[in-house]
């Protein structure tokens, strides 16, 4: 028996009808089930499975060349196997990006210890699990024609927007002495300044819960391509920076003595300076794995490639002896949200940049949704559409505000499984929700959490690198869809120019604004303008949607597809 491919919908007040035998919806459903779980074709169905695992190198490829795998819609049915491998695929896909920004947070800012890094990572699995399931699940506000989730596979994960606000806030925590630093220079574990971020983000995300009652036409004139693409670009060219001071050896011994003389630092099992060509090395192995995989992996494999390239540098670095395991087999076995508390706490200097930061996410999903729609073959216009984005806003916002409140760092909804849904023609909410399945379960295995607390950090970066870049490309990916009139080239000038500033010389503003008086409420000010300066994209996004919002329309602009003087001085042999 071959099972039908879509689930057709059912009233629970009229009876179903199934081989001229009139049953109830209750025993419809039962039959659903005895389907799904009692039959080969719910179980395998007629996937060809081995397209899956297929490396695209001739001749094993031959048999694909032309292929082109089955689609399954939102709705439709898929067999068990098949859902339990994408649900894991997807799964896989998003750990590069669940896990870097905590671990950012964790040894790059705020210097905590093992043990909490290794929590922060086991949270933002298990946050990430279920925002993503409420995502995929979309869910009616009752007596409303509002939405939570956007009802497609589009997951949600922490943002990397909130890594350039933590990293400038916890220089100005530590510069200021409100975080610890020992006698020789070494910044000692601050948990409060994570706290203060806390408490601060579940006051500012509520901009975003209220943007998603806003209609997109709206949000796209105050936020248009010009300003997403650009604050895109300036994060993952300020995040490379970042992620190769980890490639090196590790930010913390970058010009560091002390216990941070050698890199990672003095005990770790195989120290070395930053920047030994060991190092790089290991790094490297990351990089060009992904690279490798890319060009020549099975779909699934493709789809992973992130963590392939991960897995193998951390099976170099392990042989080598790079690793210690005794991280490992401290971790305890199992965890969840609030096994490790904050004290939160509202600092001012953070309002600023975290309001724009959540008003900038409120947009920047948006051709998240819209390529998760397309790929979906689902309308991506109209009624429908629009309610898909508000729904997708208001997941995001309350993700984030259910994030913080279980300690994690804030949420967005992301793009990086549209490459599974390409390759493997699979766009059921079924993966979507075994996709959070695994997630969550991965969170509360606190042994999981432990192994990315014990990377090397080179191994690290060399990811890190790759995904931060990703980030830079989508920006300039949104910028080429703009019409590049005088007037846009002129907002970017100005708004990229300033952010580029701070990414070259992040210590420009400090002069300008250094007040060291008594006044408590004037040095939070102070600090609060320094954070908003010197953080790139929060400038560059105060600065855009300024000019965007007071210069008038270049009319006399070149038209959508003209570049350069093509209009005065055609390219030689085109027809006129």
């Amino acid at each position: 028996m071959t099972l039908p491919k879509t689930v057709e919908a059912t009233n629970d007040e009229s009876p179903s009808t199934h081989e001229g035998v009139v049953r109830s919806t209750w025993q419809a459903r039962l039959d659903e089930l005895k389907l799904t779980f009692l039959t080969k074709d719910g179980w395998i169905g007629d996937y060809d499975y081995v397209y899956l695992i297929t490396p695209n190198i001739w001749p094993l490829n031959k048999k694909y060349k032309d292929y082109r795998a089955p689609f399954y819609g939102l709705n439709d049915r898929v067999p068990v196997l098949l859902t339990l491998l994408l649900g894991l695929q997807h799964a896989l896909t998003m750990i590069g990006s669940i896990v870097s920004p905590p671990l950012a947070i964790a040894s790059g800012a705020f210097h905590f210890d093992t043990a909490m890094t290794q929590y922060l990572v086991s949270t933002a699995f298990i946050t990430t699990g279920l925002a993503t399931a409420l995502q995929v699940t979309r869910l009616h506000i009752m007596r409303t024609p509002f939405f939570v989730g956007t009802g497609l596979l589009s997951v949600v994960g922490p943002t990397f927007d909130i890594l350039p606000i933590v990293f400038n806030y916890a220089a100005l925590q530590y510069k200021s002495g409100e975080c610890p630093t020992d006698e020789d220079g070494t910044q000692g574990s601050c948990p409060d300044a994570w706290g203060a971020c806390l408490g601060t983000m579940l006051c500012c995300v509520w901009i975003q819960i209220a943007m998603a009652f806003v209609p997109p036409r709206l949000l796209n004139k105050i936020f248009p391509k010009l300003i997403t693409g650009s604050l895109l670009t300036l994060v993952g060219v300020y995040l490379v920076g970042n992620g190769l001071q980890n490639w090196g050896g590790s930010s913390n011994c970058h010009g560091g003595d002390g216990f941070y003389a050698l890199c990672p630092n003095i005990a770790a099992p195989k120290p070395l300076v930053w920047g030994h060509p060991k190092l790089i090395g290991l790094g490297f192995s990351v990089f060009v794995t992904i690279v490798i995989v890319e060009s020549i992996g099975a779909p699934l494999m493709r789809s992973a490639s992130v963590i392939i390239g991960l897995a193998t540098g951390c099976i170099i670095s392990g042989a080598a002896g790079y690793w210690s395991t005794d991280q490992l087999q401290q971790a305890p076995a199992g965890t969840f949200l609030w096994v490790h508390t904050f004290k939160l706490s509202v600092d001012g200097a953070l309002v600023l940049p975290l309001i724009i930061m959540f008003a900038c996410q409120a947009v920047s999903c948006i051709p998240d949704i819209l390529a998760t729609a397309e790929l979906s073959e689902v309308d991506i216009e109209g009624t429908e559409f629009n309610s898909r984005i508000q729904g997708g806003i208001l997941c995001d916002g309350l993700g984030s505000l259910f994030s913080a409140l279980g300690t994690g760092p804030p949420m967005v909804s992301q793009a990086g499984n549209n490459g599974v849904i390409l390759l493997t023609g699979c766009a059921s909410r079924r993966a979507g929700w075994a996709a959070s399945g695994f997630l969550v379960l991965m969170g509360i295995i606190a042994k999981f959490g432990a192994i990315f607390a014990s990377i090397p950090p080179s191994v690290l970066g060399g990811m890190q690198v790759f995904l931060y870049s990703t980030i830079a490309v989508a920006g300039i990916r949104v910028l080429a869809l703009i019409p590049w009139t005088r007037r846009d080239r002129f907002i970017l000038t100005v708004a990229l120019g300033i952010g580029f500033m701070d990414i070259c010389q992040p210590d420009w503003f400090q002069q300008i604004l250094d007040y060291n008086g008594p006044d408590t409420n004037l040095v939070g000010f102070e600090q609060g303008l320094n954070l908003a300066v010197e953080t790139p994209f929060v400038i560059a996004a105060i600065v855009g949607v300024f000019l965007n919002l007071v210069l008038p329309s270049d009319k006399g602009g070149l038209p959508r597809g003209a570049y350069g003087d093509e209009q005065k001085h055609p390219v030689l042999g085109t027809a006129k």
